[in-house]
């Protein structure tokens, strides 16, 4: 009876943890999926110039993919502005970071200028995705390392 009785107090035992275990996980996998970045160019790309002026943007990056990229107010003509944007933008969209940083768009006819000064805008923004997350999985890796080095005595 008592061997019957401890048999089952392991079980409910080991039953709890792997419990416990899978609602863990589930937290932490939520956490991941739920990384969302906006980056803003007007302050890393002042320098890049279209064809009036700066053309500052809004990248928003959802678990490492190109999810929207928002041009700001500028001072582009706004016919080929709108010329520039549905011809560069759509080729980013929906691709990673690493995707997107290698990809060589086309740019517009007609809006070269315009189209030449998003692209740079979004690279430069991409660079600066790209490092924010590098220095993030950095900082993670040295903690890690710092910790093994330290042993009790």
């Amino acid at each position: 009876m008592k061997k019957t009785l401890i048999i089952a107090a392991i079980m409910l035992l080991v039953a709890g943890t792997a419990s416990l275990d899978a609602r863990t996980k589930k937290k932490t996998t939520a956490k991941k999926a739920n990384t969302t970045q906006v980056i803003f160019t007007g302050d890393i790309a002042n320098k890049v110039i279209g064809y009036n002026g700066t053309t500052p943007l809004n990248i928003t990056i959802k678990n490492g993919v190109i999810e929207n990229i928002e041009v700001l107010p500028n001072q582009e003509s706004p016919g080929y502005l709108k010329r520039a944007k549905d011809k560069v933008l759509p080729q980013y969209i929906g691709k990673t970071v690493a995707e997107a940083k290698k990809l060589d768009a086309d740019i517009a006819t007609g809006a070269t200028y315009t189209s030449k000064a998003l692209i740079q805008n979004i690279q430069m923004g991409l660079d600066k995705a790209k490092s924010t997350s590098s220095k993030k999985a950095t900082s993670k890796k040295a903690a890690k390392k710092g910790s093994k080095s330290k042993k009790r005595r």
